[in-house]
């Protein structure tokens, strides 16, 4: 009887993250053409942030619960899933070519948050890890408003708007955002508690299920918005979207749940050794070729899925 409520919690998640990253997306996408922002920049801010929800309030709450080995691994191991398996897909069905300067500061900044918490994992997440994870977090969010102004000014992706959107316009598109927005992170909710309860009944370790499961739970909502950009062609939308998501979740995630939890969140020696590491190598197999050549191609995406189907492996059997 248990396990077919947590089936039924399960499969109601999933058509709530479904149907809300549906309307999410075109929310957004309206949002980019009526302001003039490049959906870019768009992606990276506004649909970041609010995909990024589900893992910023499992991460704290697991913090203030003291499973810190969830906090931690979630909010790591949903940058891994979010480059090895939601990138991956993305530039597997869409390799585009790229404006390098849209994609380089951020892919900078990415590489370096991780850079960071390999270089000082050791010590756990305090007070002297949290401050260049936010000083990173701080130029991300300056970048993104002063490209934004700069943006608007020049008239943005479409030119000057040639009239000014209808109030009932707007209050219709804010309205679908905000649902689409409360769906995706209700149905993560529901869909990571069904998860964790039926990992927790087959006897799964607690780091275990914190990057896998409910890494990929929380990720999901990046997954559907990526998935629902690729049939909309949408694809600088997708790639700011995760781009974004995962300095937020490196840089603002993981110093608000030590800040919150009122300690340093101690890093295990399975984490410290395969987590953080595997999180940038998957971020370099991401962005530095894309760097280089000013193009996504589909053997990025083939080998950032071969990299992050041995890391699950590699994590299920260690």
């Amino acid at each position: 009887m248990e396990y077919a409520m947590l089936g039924m919690i399960f499969l109601a998640g999933i058509i709530l993250i479904v149907k809300g990253g549906d309307w999410f997306v075109d929310a957004a996408s309206w949002i980019a053409e009526v302001s003039g922002i490049p959906k870019l920049i768009v992606g990276a801010t506004i649909v970041s942030l609010a995909t990024t929800l589900p893992e910023l309030l499992v991460s704290v709450m697991a913090a203030t619960q003291g499973k810190v080995d969830m906090a931690v691994g979630n909010a790591v191991g949903s940058v891994t899933a979010n480059l090895g398996l939601i990138m991956a897909v993305s530039i597997i069905c869409m390799p585009v070519k790229i404006y390098r300067g849209d994609y380089l500061l951020k892919s900078v900044l990415m590489l370096a948050a991780s850079a960071v918490l390999v270089w000082g994992c050791r010590g756990g997440v305090g007070l002297a890890l949290s401050l260049p994870l936010l000083g990173i977090f701080a130029v991300f969010t300056y970048e993104n408003i002063r490209g934004a102004n700069r943006a608007m000014r020049c008239g943005g992706d479409l030119g000057p708007l040639r009239e000014r959107p209808r109030k009932r316009a707007v209050f219709f598109q804010c309205i679908k955002f905000s649902l689409g927005a409360a769906a995706v992170v209700l149905g993560a909710d529901l869909l990571v508690d069904s998860a964790s309860a039926l990992a927790r009944l087959a006897g799964v370790s607690e780091r275990i299920i914190g990057v896998t499961i409910v890494a990929v739970g929380t990720s999901l909502p990046e997954l559907v918005t990526t998935v629902t950009a690729i049939v909309k062609k949408q694809s600088a939308l997708s790639v700011g979207n995760i781009l974004g998501a995962n300095i937020l979740d490196l840089t603002m995630i993981l110093p608000l749940s030590a800040l919150i939890s009122g300690q340093t969140l101690p890093v295990s020696a399975a984490s410290a050794r395969i987590d953080l590491p595997a999180c940038l190598l998957v971020g370099a197999i991401a962005v530095i070729p894309a760097m280089l050549t000013a193009r996504f191609r589909r053997w990025q995406g083939l080998a950032l899925l071969a990299v992050y189907g041995g890391y699950v492996f590699l994590t299920c059997s260690a």
